[in-house]
């Protein structure tokens, strides 16, 4: 296990989004499940209680943990994209499977979890500062899923 590990609080479908992550997003697997040794307040022994999962490179814990804590958008995956193609994929992948779309690239997968799906010639605008950021600014802030040819013509003015 990682040295720092985001640890990711499901009902119970830990297992099922961490499957989920691993077959839409490179660099993205399940390694390990594990069963609780004895019952738990949402739970029995032997349910899954946690497993062990990789996200786009990033370590993490998912707790099956009951219905106790809900996520919101105080903490999401942000994901960096390199075309419209990208953006489509990923975007499409999670609001296609249950999940929701929200505003300026951001959605929800079906277990609550928040997702930034961001093309880079976003944040290559924001960082330009100025004018440039100004104008991809306001495009973005009509958008759901991102547009990257809207942007690129946000950009030029």
């Amino acid at each position: 296990m990682a040295k720092n590990t985001i640890c990711l609080w499901y009902d119970k479908d830990a297992e099922s989004a961490a499957r989920f992550y691993a077959e839409v997003f490179p660099d993205s697997r399940l390694t390990s499940v594990h069963r609780a040794p004895g019952d738990y307040p949402s739970g029995k022994e032997g349910d899954v209680l946690t497993v062990e999962f990789t996200v786009a490179g990033i370590a993490c814990l998912g707790l099956n943990g009951g219905p106790m804590f809900k996520h919101n958008e105080a903490f999401s995956f942000q994901i960096a994209t390199d075309d419209q193609e990208e953006t489509d994929r990923y975007w499409n992948a999670i609001v296609n499977n249950g999940g929701e779309e929200s505003a300026c690239g951001w959605c929800k997968d079906k277990w609550g979890i928040s997702w930034q799906i961001t093309p880079r010639v976003l944040t290559d605008a924001m960082a330009a500062g100025g004018g440039e950021a100004k104008r991809a600014f306001e495009a973005m802030m009509t958008m759901r899923k991102i547009d990257v040819a809207a942007i690129e013509a946000a950009r030029r003015g």
